[in-house]
């Protein structure tokens, strides 16, 4: 019968696996639909953003999660402490590597305005719009840097040039949008230290049973 720290361990390794699910759902959804022709402008600034996202890294990193779970099965299975440990260190090179992708997209964020002016740029005329209209907005640092397409919004240079360039109110949405998805991977990274420090604790549990064990056989009680 499994004992409490067997029972911890068990739900820990299922929160692992757990969110190597979910790293690798959204890096291949993402992968997906981050070339998708879009409907509106809030899609238009979305995907734009995902094409900067290192989702290859993600998948590589789901793949490692699932890779770790694979190992702490035989640690499961039977009463070896190695694969228990190699299981461990495995989680400690995850929990690093979605460190580091949180912290490619924090970084991101920090020069946002400056990076997303070339994607806004290479954009065609009807994605701008897209995200002009969505935005209230003209341009992207100002009506003409890049020059505004005429639509809904911006009429005429003279409507254009009294409204605001679009680097602003895309930045505000792009933040919050992005400061979401790098909470949650740290998030992740707080139960890949769980599933660590539960695993150190099986570890010691078996340990001390081992040296009770011993210490049974030694004195003749576990003899027949």
């Amino acid at each position: 019968m499994a004992n409490k720290v067997q029972i911890a361990y068990l739900v820990s390794d299922g929160l692992f696996v757990l969110m190597g699910v979910f790293i690798l759902a959204f890096s291949v959804i993402v992968n997906n639909i981050k070339d998708e022709v879009p409907t509106n402008g809030t899609q238009a600034a979305r995907n734009l953003l995902y094409q900067g996202f290192p989702l290859t890294a993600g998948i590589v990193n789901a793949v490692l999660i699932f890779v770790a779970f694979a190992a702490s099965l035989p640690g499961l299975a039977t009463s070896s402490r190695k694969w228990l440990k190699l299981a461990s260190y495995m989680a400690v090179v995850c929990m690093v590597f979605s460190t580091i992708l949180g912290l490619i997209i924090w970084i991101q964020t920090l020069k946002l305005k400056e990076d997303f002016a070339p994607r806004f740029a290479a954009q065609n005329d009807t994605i701008k719009s897209l995200m002009q209209v969505e935005f209230n907005c003209c341009g992207y640092l100002n009506s003409t840097s890049p020059a505004f397409v005429t639509d809904a919004t911006c009429t005429s240079k003279a409507a254009a040039a009294v409204m605001k360039g679009c680097s602003t109110p895309i930045s505000s949405f792009a933040n919050v949008f992005m400061d979401n998805i790098f909470t949650a991977l740290f998030g992740i990274v707080g139960f890949d230290a769980v599933f660590v420090m539960a695993t150190a604790c099986l570890l010691k549990d078996r340990k001390e049973r081992e040296r009770f064990q011993h210490i049974d056989e030694k004195n003749g009680y576990g003899r027949i």
